[in-house]
């Protein structure tokens, strides 16, 4: 059977490493694996500085990094200027002549990517992360103002999505709000996928474990994380009084968090990492006893994902697409978001359960978590940017 010929591809990111979020994660991880595959990758990404469009060459891809500016209500976010950037990114595609552009948002590089390569008759692939609500902390305007903005965003959404061929979200709860709030139909749901086998205790290997029952957080320590509801609830535990959080990750809330955590006596229970090697987060994993996500804007939540994988009951906010990941009392519990005494009651359930039993709910957690296996997810990735998935329309 003849080999297949390889693929110019690009990823148009908002948002990509150093970046440390969801979606930037995802498209680094995408890079890297149609780069293993053979394809030629480039990225087109904001800069994280001030100054004018450079190209870098990364392992896993050529990286444009565009001109931009800073938001002062993010520590990285950054903007682009259409009348001023547009230009230059038609001017990329032009040289680099993708056959595929994959396209990570309907804001500003996304935009751009989609309506240059409908016009020219490239393959085009949109994939949302995020829904516009989560950018609601950032907004320094009245809440009037931003609800009328996100209802804007949505219809912008479907207008800009409709340029694509082909579009995909990662949980089927993200595709029934994008059909039903952007007016979208057939959104295809398609998980990120993870490297399942990442977090895997090899064979001899053992992580020492803390003398306290721990709880683990990873993620940004963003508003809508709602992190303060962990913490407090901790405080509020009583059959396991001892219990201890390590929270990985950085972010704006940080500091008011570890006010959070002295004004309730948990400076010693309470365990700040900021951010961490990849090796380090393994650990990290593989060290806890339980994993806590009490995020309400998660639209996946890969870090969920992880733990999981490293076979780690959790407990879960019952919100947006976390429901997915868990099959109560089976591998984990969800919990009524801001009702710090459901945390707090669902948290002490899973750590006063004997060592056996939660094991046997960590391995079912990895169990479910096969099907999110990132093998499968780049696998269908390729197909569509060789269009052997068909459209539908």
């Amino acid at each position: 059977m003849p080999q297949e010929q390889a693929l110019t591809i690009v990823i148009a990111a908002d948002t990509y490493p150093p970046d440390i979020n969801g979606a930037a994660t995802f498209c680094y991880r995408l890079a890297s694996a149609m780069h293993a595959r053979g394809h030629r990758v480039h990225v087109l990404a904001t800069r994280g500085n001030k100054g004018k469009t450079y190209t870098e060459v990364r392992p896993e891809a050529i990286v444009h990094r565009l001109e931009s500016y800073a938001v002062p209500t993010h520590e990285y976010f950054r903007l682009t200027l259409p009348l001023k950037i547009n230009r230059e990114i038609y001017r990329l595609l032009k040289d680099i002549q993708p056959d595929a552009i994959h396209a990570q948002s309907h804001y500003m590089i996304g935009r751009a990517a989609l309506t240059y390569g409908k016009r020219r008759g490239i393959r085009t692939v949109a994939t949302n992360h995020l829904m516009p609500e989560n950018l609601n902390p950032f907004l320094p305007f009245p809440q009037w103002f931003n609800d009328l903005y996100f209802r804007f965003s949505w219809w912008d959404m479907g207008r800009v999505f409709n340029r694509a061929e082909l579009i995909t979200t990662p949980t089927p709860l993200a595709a029934k709000a994008m059909e039903e709030r952007a007016g979208l139909n057939h959104v295809q749901p398609l998980s990120n996928g993870i490297e399942v086998g990442n977090y895997e205790l090899a064979e001899n290997e053992s992580v020492k474990r803390n003398a306290e029952p721990t709880i683990l957080f990873v993620g940004r320590l963003a508003v809508e994380k709602n992190v303060n509801e962990l913490i407090e609830a901790l405080g509020m535990m009583t059959k396991v009084p001892n219990a201890v959080l390590e929270i990985v990750g950085g972010g704006e809330q940080r500091v008011k968090l570890e006010q959070l955590a002295k004004a309730q006596g948990l400076t010693d229970r309470v365990k700040f990492f900021g951010h961490i090697s990849d090796a380090e987060l393994r650990e990290a994993y593989l060290r806890c006893d339980l994993f806590c996500q009490p995020g309400t804007a998660e639209l996946q939540s890969l870090v969920t994902l992880e733990a999981l994988s490293a076979s780690k009951p959790v407990v879960l906010a019952n919100a947006l697409a976390l429901p997915h990941l868990v099959d109560e009392g089976v591998n984990g519990y969800m919990f009524e978001p801001g009702n710090r005494v459901d945390l707090a009651e669902k948290l002490d359930r899973v750590l006063s359960l004997p060592q056996m039993e939660r094991e046997r709910m960590g391995k079912a957690g990895h169990h479910k978590v096969l099907n999110h296996a990132q093998e499968k997810t780049m696998q269908a990735f390729e197909d569509i940017y060789r269009r052997k998935t068909p459209v539908i329309h």
